[in-house]
């Protein structure tokens, strides 16, 4: 490695506070509808760039929650990458963390034969979210402060401490001591340079007893709970079949397409405990990531499949499904196999690829589109319903299906919104300690909502929704004429 040479001028500095602009106005975009009020607001440059810098690291905070580590064991490699900072990794320690780099292979190429970078200006470091107020005042100060400097961070190592190359690496543990939750990153402040190194990461708590919890404090009670929601589901599945054992002649299709999707959500959930479990014990998912997307990936397709049939009304009270109901099909199968795909990429790489802010924004663009397209054919059905009752003359018969889906219709929405935004606002809001309130409370709602649904749709021989006394033909007449079910 070249000796260490300063580097000085405000026009480096310049330079290098466009690229970080430009790399945090990468991150601003996705998530961070909060924060433009306030970019919107200021008078100067210096306060604008500090600001951009504290929604990145924010969001950068943030959007570790889309999504779990696969493994808090990680290797990676990172080829000529120009970035001024990179994040490997979040976890919430307790008093007794440790964090384990291992650095090899490292070279810095220069991208100006002008310039020869200082090897103290690359490095890595832990940041929690109290200290990045701290961080921004000085950054506010100094555009040209680089972070490595900053009395408000862990500082890990720097280049300095590298091995003389070839080798040009470096391996140490670090004590943790302070419980809270750091994000591990690593900083270049040394203008127009591109770093290429392998690193490898070992993050963990240790227990009372001196084993290892690679799972981070919020997320260690996950085995546990996974397992639990995992019997109910398999509970439900043996019930459910023992409904439909029990009503052979109101049996149809649909309902053997409910009992696969209680079975895969049972067989998804075991296999999300194993790896967590794994993961908590060893580090790593010893392959049961792969069983776990493929359960998921056969899950959410067909929940979405599901809902989407029993609101056109297929099998049980039509046997076919119109053109405009297919077309909803073939958009939200193709549609979720992407966002399976974009859910795999974010689960099992992290921040540290260049192209993982625009997975998180294909999978939530395409999960909102998805949920939009299962509303349709629900409000189809009921359009069509009080069409259809003004001249075949069952109006009671009528009425029940429209009360029936228009149920239907506010229990999907009401799941939607419980688990689109209920659930990250109190992973935003909750402490690292508790992250597993919010998986508790997604699973919760996402059982409310299957006894729900299948409760409303149900085998049995006389359904008190389609079968009603004809007393009541003439109220239901009234009721169909009032306005109440129109969305």
């Amino acid at each position: 490695m070249s000796p260490p040479i300063r580097v000085g001028g405000t026009s480096s500095s310049k330079r290098r506070a466009c690229l970080i602009q430009n790399e945090i106005q990468i991150y601003v975009r996705i998530r961070s509808p909060l924060f433009v009020p306030i970019l919107n607001t200021q008078t100067t440059m210096a306060m604008a760039e500090a600001t951009r810098l504290f929604a990145a690291l924010l969001f950068v905070f943030l959007s570790s929650l889309i999504s779990p580590s696969a493994a808090e064991i990680k290797s990676l490699t990172i080829n000529s990458d120009t970035r001024p900072m990179i994040l490997f990794e979040k976890f919430g320690f307790t008093h007794k963390g440790q964090v384990a780099i291992t650095v090899s292979s490292v070279s810095v190429g220069v991208l100006s034969s002008a310039v020869q970078p200082e090897s103290s200006r690359l490095g890595f470091f832990l940041l929690n979210e109290e200290t990045l107020l701290q961080v921004l005042m000085e950054i506010q100060q100094n555009p040209s402060f680089c972070v490595l400097d900053s009395h408000y961070i862990f500082r890990l190592f720097t280049f300095r401490d590298l091995s003389p190359p070839p080798l040009a690496s470096f391996n140490r543990s670090y004590p943790v001591t302070s419980p809270n939750e750091y994000s591990l990153f690593f900083a270049n402040c040394a203008p127009e340079t591109a770093v290429s190194m392998v690193v490898r990461t070992e993050v963990y708590n240790l227990d009372y007893d001196g084993s290892k919890d690679y799972l981070s404090a919020g997320q260690t009670q996950l085995p546990s709970l996974y397992s639990v929601f995992s019997i109910a589901y398999l509970a439900f599945f043996v019930f459910w079949f023992y409904i439909c054992y029990t009503n052979k002649g109101s049996v149809h299709r649909i309902h053997f397409l409910m009992a696969l999707l209680l079975l895969m959500k049972a067989l998804n959930l075991i296999c999300a405990a194993e790896d967590k479990h794994y993961v908590k014990v060893t580090g790593l998912p010893h392959g049961w990531d792969v069983l776990f997307y493929i359960f998921q990936f056969i899950r959410v397709v067909l929940l979405f499949t599901v809902i989407v049939l029993i609101g056109t009304g297929w099998s049980f009270l039509k046997p076919f499904l119109q053109d405009r109901e297919k077309k909803v099909l073939m958009i939200v199968i193709p549609l979720q196999v992407l966002a399976n795909l974009a859910s795999v990429v974010i689960g099992e790489t992290g921040p540290f690829i260049k192209d993982w802010v625009t997975w998180n924004q294909v999978f939530l663009l395409v999960d909102i589109i998805c949920c939009c397209a299962i509303i349709f054919p629900i409000v189809w059905s009921i359009r069509s319903l009080r069409e259809t009752s003004k001249t075949d003359g069952k109006a009671s018969r009528n009425l029940a299906k429209l009360t029936l889906f228009r149920q239907f219709y506010i229990v999907v929405i009401g799941y939607l919104y419980f688990t689109r935004i209920v659930v990250f606002a109190l992973r935003t809001i909750a402490a690292y300690k508790y992250q597993w309130v919010s998986n508790a409370a997604e699973e919760t709602a996402s059982l409310a909502f299957y006894v729900v649904m299948f409760y409303m749709f149900r085998p049995v021989e006389k359904n008190e929704y389609f079968v009603l006394d004809e007393e009541e033909e003439e109220a239901a007449e009234i009721a169909l004429k009032d306005e109440e079910f129109e969305l």
